[in-house]
């Protein structure tokens, strides 16, 4: 292959690259499998903080760890032996055994009655261990600090293990758990999985949903969060709107320059998609009594 064909293929990898990850922004769409993460903090996230009030380990490393070891309460292990954390048997347990290729072909891991024994002998595991110990002078709210020294300490293998722990971390927003502030949910609710449109936090609102229960959850004044979406007091968002936790942009990412109308749209459903202040995208577009939004109107976004 002569230069000049691998600098084509080269600049070709480079623009493939920035498209994928471009359309990520975009769509602003979640992981695949975050209902079930959502799923294993709604069960899970009590335990995990009663091992933090015992213990001192955060409960957002408790609640990391048993979802990235156990794939969200789905793995082999999590399913048959409620082993949330991948602890292996070693010489001194007594109790429930399982074979299970990991590092090597049939390793020993422990098998509990329940998931909350798995969660106990978690936190015992972390304590008696030798080369967790200088953990255990760091705060319950530096999870990077956790993170960080359980990768040192040789509790996984993966040379990624502390970054997965902390994108985890960040994504669901486990760390308000260590502080004592957790998302406030009603009975049976499952958290949202927050979102980012036009670099800014949002959620969708469910069916049967209202601000109130949105401001409920993130600890946010019913107001505020009026404020932040643009809407009155009598006004209901319907079902899939983006509720945004911090106050909206004047003009779109680079990515949405402009939007075609659509039968059923409205200033405000537009403003909400892209994450623009009404005042900005009506000012932009000269919108007013004389001018009406129209299905097929071309609008900039920027």
């Amino acid at each position: 292959m002569n230069m000049k064909h691998r600098f084509a293929t080269a600049v070709f990898i480079m623009l493939a690259l920035v498209s994928c990850s471009v359309q990520k922004t975009v769509t602003g769409q979640p992981a695949a499998g975050s209902d079930a993460y959502s799923s294993y903090i709604a069960k899970y996230s009590d335990m995990a903080v009663d091992q933090m009030k015992k213990y001192g380990i955060p409960a957002s490393i408790t609640l990391a760890q048993g979802l990235l070891e156990s794939d969200a309460g789905r793995s082999t292990l999590a399913t048959r032996c409620n082993n949330h954390f991948g602890i292996k048997c070693h010489s001194d347990w007594t109790g429930g055994k399982m074979y299970h290729d990991d590092d090597a072909k049939g390793e020993c891991f422990r098998c509990y009655k329940s998931a909350d024994e798995s969660f106990r002998d978690h936190s015992q595991f972390l304590l008696n261990g030798s080369r967790y110990k200088s953990l255990f002078s760091l705060k319950s709210t530096d999870y990077k600090g956790w993170a960080k020294g359980l990768k040192a300490a040789g509790y996984a293998t993966s040379p990624t293990y502390a970054t997965k722990l902390i994108e985890i971390i960040e994504r669901y927003g486990l760390d308000s758990y260590d502080t004592g502030n957790g998302r406030r949910l009603k009975q049976g609710q499952l958290p949202h999985q927050p979102l980012l449109v036009n670099d800014l936090n949002c959620v969708k609102l469910r069916d049967g949903e209202t601000l109130k229960d949105i401001a409920r959850e993130y600890q946010i004044s019913i107001s505020l969060l009026r404020r932040f979406n643009e809407v009155s007091r009598k006004y209901v968002p319907p079902a899939g709107s983006n509720i945004f936790l911090e106050r909206k942009k004047a003009r779109a990412d680079r990515e949405n320059r402009t939007y075609t109308v659509r039968p059923g749209d409205t200033l405000w459903s537009i403003s909400q998609q892209y994450g623009i202040k009404l005042g900005a995208l009506s000012r932009r577009n000269r919108l007013g009594e004389d001018r009406p939004l129209t299905v097929g109107m071309v609008l900039l976004l920027r």
